[in-house]
């Protein structure tokens, strides 16, 4: 009976060392996966210095989440700080930041495909959402943030759990430039009103939380406690149900509370509440027409 208990006792203990063996290893897989050169090759859109279009870039710097992570003045702002191991720092990108430098080629592949000026991926930049922006939005965008007070500091802060860098370093979860498609040409220009058309473009902002199919599920990489994104389309499980009209919609993204008054976790409101009226019904008119798929499903 001791024998076969000892045994029982070597069989689990070996089993924790093997797992443990498998945990290190795949962390390492994860260190290994960060330092990789992604090699994207880009022509460089010049960015813009006219009044108008850096009107246009102060818009979308407010509307499309660069503020969430970057901060109001783009000095850098800690926007993931679970108080469990895992603490993101979105970095300094005014003129007196690690950007400072940056050419016109550096500032297209890290907004459009997530790879940085040294040639590896930037792990949360959600490149994702803005790799179908236009030349001119892309110009305009670079040519805002250039404009900003020059700050000293705020560079990124990466701190990630290791079950974070085991599944980054499994695949399970992926940065930007592993789910872009670097062939793409850059979009075309949409005209901007309140059609499906011009809402696909501004929806583009939301694939990062809510997947490319927008049927939402566990937003990868994000905090155990963040709850699931939201299915978007009109598929089992949608949340557009709750929104029949466009009025109701757009009210929900500029209080951040349901249509029962509750209040939604996790959504960047501060950035959403930023959409232009245009903007925002043509996001609901666009979802109106997006294929119907199960919650969950990305």
């Amino acid at each position: 009976m001791a024998a076969g208990f000892k045994r029982i006792g070597l069989g689990l203990g070996m089993l924790v060392v093997l797992g443990v063996a498998l945990l290190l290893f795949a962390s390492s897989l994860g260190e290994r996966k960060r330092q990789r050169v992604v090699d994207v090759t880009v022509a460089g859109v010049a960015w813009a210095t006219d009044a108008p279009a850096l009107e246009r870039g102060h818009y979308l710097f407010r509307s499309r989440g660069c503020a969430d992570c970057h901060g109001a003045d783009g000095g850098g702002r800690e926007f993931i700080n679970d108080g469990k191991g895992m603490r993101v720092r979105g970095p300094n990108i005014t003129p007196g930041g690690p950007v400072a430098r940056y050419t016109a080629q550096d500032w297209e592949r890290v907004v459009r495909h997530g790879v940085k000026s040294d040639g590896h991926a930037a792990l949360i930049m959600p490149s994702e959402d803005y790799n179908r922006l236009t030349n001119a939005d892309l110009a305009a965008l670079v040519g805002y943030a250039r404009t900003l007070e020059p700050r000293s500091g705020g560079e990124t802060v990466m701190e990630l759990p290791l079950p974070v860098q085991v599944l980054y370093g499994l695949g399970v979860i992926r940065d930007a430039s592993e789910k872009i498609d670097h062939s793409l040409p850059p979009a075309q220009p949409v005209t901007a009103g309140v059609t499906p058309a011009h809402g696909a473009y501004v929806a583009n902002m939301c694939i990062g939380c809510h997947g490319p199919g927008l049927s939402g599920g566990a937003i990868p990489g994000g905090p155990p406690d963040w709850p699931a994104a939201a299915n978007l389309t009109p598929g089992a499980g949608s949340v557009m149900t709750r929104y029949p009209d466009a009025t109701g919609f757009v009210t929900m993204l500029r209080s951040g509370k349901r249509a029962d008054g509750s209040a939604i976790a996790v959504m960047p409101f501060d950035s959403l509440r930023e959409l232009n009226d245009t903007d925002a019904q043509a996001v609901y008119a666009y979802l109106k027409t997006v294929p119907a798929k199960p919650a969950g499903q990305r």
